[in-house]
Parts: structure tokens; sequence; C-alpha cells
């Protein structure tokens, strides 16, 4: 069936009055027309010098869509225009979304954003980094001699999941589970919001059950993992309150297990198209570790929203309150309004502007994990299997949602040039 007849059979909302006619655009964030050649292609086409900083389509519930990098940036980093009350779509699911703090503006927000700091801040995960780097090396070794594997499967989808169950302290014998529930909220399946909101609520009750225990037995306990840290600290001088703490820990649990997967992947699938861009830092060391920031602009891999906090007119375009806005950060890194000759990866690229991190006060807690991670992989990759490429007939299969998905990544590399 082809994404054109999906969207087709897709409820389509009214729409409202305040909205032109001239600024619909038939475009499902879970089905995007032209996704089978490229995730990010398939944004890139509705960017262009005449379209206007924000369309409307009717699906998945009807919402806005922001098309410039400079008016993701703006609608991330202005809480008073633009609330996280909603962050998930269509609203009727992002309504059932209950975690925090992702659904709180400040004040409210920001002894929550602290707390979580306190667990993921530059000095934590200095800590870990010998821990990350073997967990790395213990995937990669045995995939050497091998010379191939099917890098999502192998190594994307198995790395950052065990780095983040280590810092939790969590079994990686609930990894299966935990990872359905987490595909359940990013990408639900349905042909309606009422449909899509059932499976997402479904999906963050799970979270909630797992962790409830979790949370009970690591009360008042000394240990230094994160949920520990999470669950005996503070807000605003009390300790948080066990509603708080099970939203607060499903929260990380959602964003540690689904976002770097699909990152790292989508990057290594442009290096092995692109070896010379491998060659470029295979061997120099300070290029990659300066040029990761650089794959981060090119990759994005999130597309979240915002709720209109009050009736306003943005750039010239009426909003009302509790219209939805899809910020999907692939059209900010990938802006020429940003970045001049943005599908070229340059390693030393001067003032990269993305939002892959997002912005404002909800910028992704874990960035600083996520940049180590995207590091070790590289230079433990490179150190191992120094030129490789995709399979003949290689086509990734991509699985577009609030965090993009990607499988079918098959690598293949000449053993005797291993090292």
């Amino acid at each position: 069936m082809t994404q054109a007849a999906v969207a087709d059979n897709r409820v389509r909302a009214a729409r409202p009055a305040h909205i032109p006619e001239e600024l619909v655009r038939d475009i499902d964030m879970y089905a995007l027309d032209g996704i089978e050649d490229g995730f990010h292609e398939a944004w890139k086409r509705i960017q262009g010098p005449d379209v206007p900083d924000l369309v409307w389509t009717p699906l998945t519930g009807g919402h806005w869509i922001a098309t410039r990098g400079s008016v993701i940036r703006e609608v991330y980093e202005d809480p008073t225009r633009f609330s996280s009350e909603v962050i998930f779509l269509p609203k009727e699911a992002g309504e059932k979304y209950l975690m925090v703090p992702t659904r709180m503006d400040p004040p409210e927000h920001t002894p929550y954003r602290k707390l979580l700091d306190t667990g993921l801040n530059p000095a934590r995960i200095r800590m870990i980094e010998e821990n990350v780097r073997q967990a790395a090396i213990d995937l990669i070794d045995p995939l050497v001699p091998l010379g191939k594997c099917d890098f999502a499967r192998d190594f994307a989808a198995i790395f950052p999941v065990r780095v983040f169950m280590a810092m939790a302290g969590l079994p990686m014998e609930d990894v299966p589970m935990l990872v359905k529930l987490s595909d359940d909220m990013t990408r639900p399946q349905g042909n309606s919001p009422e449909e899509v909101a059932a499976l997402l609520d479904a999906a963050n009750q799970g979270f909630f059950a797992y962790v409830e225990p979790v949370i009970r037995e690591r009360i008042g306990g000394t240990g230094d993992d994160l949920i520990t840290v999470m669950v005996n600290g503070t807000i605003d001088g009390e300790r948080i309150s066990h509603e708080k703490a099970v939203g607060l820990v499903a929260l990380l649990l959602l964003g540690g297990l689904d976002t770097v997967v699909n990152f790292l992947s989508f990057f290594m699938i442009y290096l092995a198209r692109h070896p010379e861009k491998v060659a470029e830092v295979r061997d120099d060391e300070l290029k990659l570790r300066r040029g990761v920031e650089e794959l981060f602009r090119r990759f994005p891999v999130v597309s979240d929203a915002r709720m209109v906090a009050k009736d306003q007119v943005y750039r010239g375009i009426t909003l009302k309150a509790g219209d939805m806005v899809l910020l999907p950060t692939a059209l900010g890194g990938l802006d020429e309004e940003e970045n001049d000759n943005p599908w070229e990866l340059d390693w030393e690229r001067k003032n990269i502007a993305h939002t892959t991190f997002a912005a404002g006060p909800h910028r992704c807690a874990g960035l600083h994990l996520a940049r180590l991670e995207a590091t070790v992989t590289l230079q433990e990759w490179l150190k191992r299997i120094p030129e490789f490429r995709l399979a003949e007939g290689a086509k990734p299969v991509y699985q577009a949602g609030t965090v993009v998905a990607v499988h079918d990544v098959p690598l293949v590399w000449d053993v005797q040039t291993t090292r």
C-alpha cells in the first residue's frame, strides 16, 4: 500500500475558521510521503523559499507545522506563547501523556529540570566514560571478523540501551518489553486520533507500572544509580512526590531507550555511503571530536510539538489558544537559512545551528550522554573497522513519528582491512 493510500484512509480534521485554505498541506507526521527514500529527505520536501513559516495539516488531529529553523527555535524558546502542556500528536494522544517535567512550563518546570541535571550533568557523564567505551568495544569486537552486520540491530539497538540500563541499575532482560512501550509512545499506530491516544495512554501506563515498584525499592537508598538519585532528590526543598517521581523516571526510560538508538544508525548509513568523510576523521582525533556536533545537526530524529498558549498573531498568521504546532527538528539543521549547504556533512563547519536537542527550558537533559555515545561509537568503530560500506542492494526502512526509527542497515567490510 502506498503512503498516499495510507493517508487517504486516515481521519481528517475540519479546517478551523481562522486557518486560511492556502496554508493547508496534506502532511502526516506518522506516514510521510516519500519516506521510503529517506526520512530527512521526506521532511525537506515541504521546505522551500515560497513555503510559509507555518502550514496546517488536517491529518493527525489537525495541527500547524513549523517549516523553518528560526520558527522551530522560537517556539521552543518561548513557553509564554507556546506551552509544553501537550507535546505529542495528535492532541488527543498528547493529553494522555503524563511524564514530567516535559509537560510543565517554567517556573513549575525549573526545579524538576535541576534535579534531572544532577544525574546527567557533564561531570557525572565523564565519570562513566570508560564504562561507555567498554560497552561499545564489547559489541564491536565480535563483529570485526564477520565482515558484516546489521548495524541497527547488532549495535545501535543495544549499545545506548545497555549504557542507560547500567546507569539506571535495571536488568537488560527487561529491555524488549520497555522498547515495545517506547515504540507505542513515539510511533503509535492507528487510523484515528482516538485510536492513537488509546495506544499511547496504554504505553504510558505501562511505563508507570514498571517503574512504580522500582521507585519504592530505592526511596531512602544511598546508591549512585540514576533512579536512586532522582527519587531521593528534592523539589523546592521537599523530597519529590511519589507521583512526580514515577513520571520523571518513566521519562528517563523513554528518552534512554529510543532517541540515540536511531541517531547512530542514521549517521552510519551516511558514512557508509561517503567513505571520503570517514577518511577525514579516521586518523584525526581532534577533528572527529569537534565534528560530532555536525552529526547531530545533520541527522535530527525528533518531531515533538507545543500547544499555543494564547490567541496571537505570529509572523502574520493567526493562532488560537489550544492550537498545536509540530516542530520537525529535521527542518532546523537542514534549513539553508540556518546553515550553508546543509546536506553536506562538514566536519569543520563553524557556527552550527540546529535544534536537534530542542531549545529553551526543555533543551534535552541527556545531550551530554548522547554526545559521548556518538563520539565513542565513531572512535571505537573506526579503530577496528576503518573502511565499510552498505551491502549491495541495501534499503534501510524508516518509520516516522515523534522519534523516527530506522531498521535494516546492513554494513559490510573487508576483514583484511580491519585493524
